[in-house]
């Protein structure tokens, strides 16, 4: 398992202000693309991993919905914990829940068009 940091400094949102959920849902989505499948050479969230992202802004928290490729990855137990980790390494989240789902069932048209380029399926 691979978390790339890209070396960037990020802009520190006070925590007096509450920032906008478009912007940070981006700057969550950023960090959810430094964490790569282990036997994929992709990120989970072009994977098509992350089903869906809720913020709760006045609360400061994020909700996390994702799957894995398979029900019996290897992994099962490591890449909702790195998901968490990147989402709370995201100036203005302190708090992060990630659930695990198997509905729906991912597939490969989940992929982004860049992951599946990558992996030479277009």
């Amino acid at each position: 398992m691979r978390i790339f940091d890209s070396g960037e400094q990020k802009n520190r949102v006070p925590p007096s202000q509450t920032p906008d959920p478009d912007s940070l849902r981006g700057r969550i989505i950023d960090a959810i693309k430094q964490v790569y499948d282990p036997e994929i050479p992709v990120n989970l969230y072009d994977l098509g991993l992350i089903y869906d992202i809720e913020i709760d802004e006045s609360a400061r928290s994020t909700q996390i919905r994702m799957t894995l490729t398979s029900p019996a990855c290897p992994e099962a137990q490591t890449l909702p914990n790195l998901v968490r980790a990147a989402a709370l390494s995201v100036d203005g989240i302190d708090d992060a829940q990630v659930e695990l789902v198997w509905e729906p069932r991912w597939n490969r048209e989940m992929m982004s068009d860049e992951a599946k380029l990558h992996l030479g399926l277009m």
